[in-house]
C-alpha cells in the first residue's frame, strides 16, 4: 500500500488513538486527526487529504450528511464507521457519496481491506461521473449538430448528408469542433428569427 494522508473525524481521544494505530499498522501513513467537526470543510480543503475517515458512533441523518458533505465525497474516497444504523441512513450516506459505510464500527483489523474497497469504489464512481459527463456532452453536441443541420437544410433546400457535410467542411477550414461551429449558427438564426 503506497504511503497515503489521512484525515480522521473523531471526537472521542482513545478511539481516535486506536483508529490511528490501526492505520499505522496497515502501513506508514500521514495521519490527521480532527476531533471537533466544526470547520470541518475547511481544514479537509486545506490539507487535501487522499481518504477521510469519520468515526460516528450514533449517527442522525443531518449529522451523516454534513459529515460527509464537509469531507467532500466528490473529491476523495470517505470511509464512515458507525456503531448503528438503519436503512435510512445508509441510503443518506450513500446519496452523499460515502465510499464506504460500515456499520459496528471501527475494528482495528478491519481497517486496510475497508480502506481498499473505498479506494476502489471512489475511483470506480470517479470513472463513471467521468464517462456519464462526456455522454451528456456529446448528446449535447449531438442535439446542437441536429438542430444546425435542419437550419442549413431549410436555408439552402440541401438534403441532411449535404448540411452535415457543408458543417464538417466548415469545422475543418476553420479548425474548430464541429458543435461549436454548429453553436455559432445556431445562435445567429435565432438573432434572425
Amino acid at each position: 500500500m503506497t504511503r497515503l494522508s489521512i484525515i480522521v473525524v473523531e471526537q472521542d481521544r482513545e478511539r481516535a488513538l486506536r483508529i490511528v494505530d490501526g492505520l499505522m499498522a496497515s502501513g506508514s501513513h500521514d495521519v490527521v486527526v480532527i476531533a471537533e467537526p466544526a470547520g470541518l470543510a475547511r481544514r479537509i480543503a486545506d490539507l487535501k487529504p487522499d481518504i477521510v475517515l469519520i468515526d460516528v458512533a450514533n449517527p442522525s441523518r443531518d449529522v451523516l450528511e454534513e459529515l460527509a458533505l464537509a469531507s467532500g465525497p466528490l473529491d476523495r474516497p470517505v470511509a464512515m464507521f458507525v456503531d448503528r444504523s438503519d436503512v435510512a441512513l445508509t441510503r443518506a450516506a450513500i446519496e452523499a457519496g460515502v465510499s464506504a459505510y460500515v456499520v459496528d464500527g471501527l475494528q482495528v483489523d478491519r481497517i486496510k481491506p475497508i480502506l481498499d474497497a473505498a479506494i476502489a469504489r471512489f475511483h470506480m464512481f470517479q470513472k463513471m461521473r467521468a464517462e456519464l459527463a462526456a455522454t451528456k456532452a456529446a448528446l449535447e453536441d449531438r442535439k446542437i449538430i441536429d438542430r444546425a443541420k435542419a437550419i442549413l437544410m431549410k436555408a439552402r433546400g440541401i438534403d441532411e448528408e449535404a448540411a452535415y457535410a457543408l458543417l464538417r467542411k466548415t469545422a475543418m477550414d476553420q479548425n474548430r469542433r464541429m458543435a461549436d461551429i454548429a453553436q455559432q449558427l445556431v445562435m445567429a438564426a435565432g438573432l434572425l428569427t
